[in-house]
């Protein structure tokens, strides 16, 4: 059974670092294109970054050059670092597959960002 496990958020404040992390059962990430997605209060859940099986990595303009993801095939572990966080940054993060299923949504995990 395919399971997906954010964790790594919490509070920071702006201009402050993070890392998140996926842990993945069932799958394999090196053969998947997998994604990072955030849903801030009041809106949509959107993409924000994406590795593919080879490693080409592809980011939402609001985030490239700050975030940065990567993954650890050998630990099945996707990660996304955040650097120089904002305010608006603000949202709960989810790992899924690229594009997203449906059925493998998490629990996500919590970023809070203070101005």
């Amino acid at each position: 059974q395919v399971q997906l496990v954010e964790s790594g958020g919490g509070l920071v404040q702006a201009g402050g670092s993070l890392r998140l992390s996926c842990g993945g059962h069932g799958i394999f990430f090196s053969l998947n294109t997998m994604g990072w997605y955030r849903q801030a209060p009041g809106k949509q859940r959107e993409w924000i970054a994406d590795i593919t099986a080879p490693g080409i990595t592809n980011y939402k303009d609001s985030v490239e050059g700050r975030f940065t993801i990567s993954q650890d095939n050998a630990k099945n572990t996707m990660y996304l670092q955040m650097n120089s966080l904002k305010p608006e940054d603000t949202a709960v993060y989810y790992c899924n597959f690229r594009p997203p299923q449906a059925k493998y949504w998490g629990q996500g995990t919590q970023v809070t960002v203070s101005s």
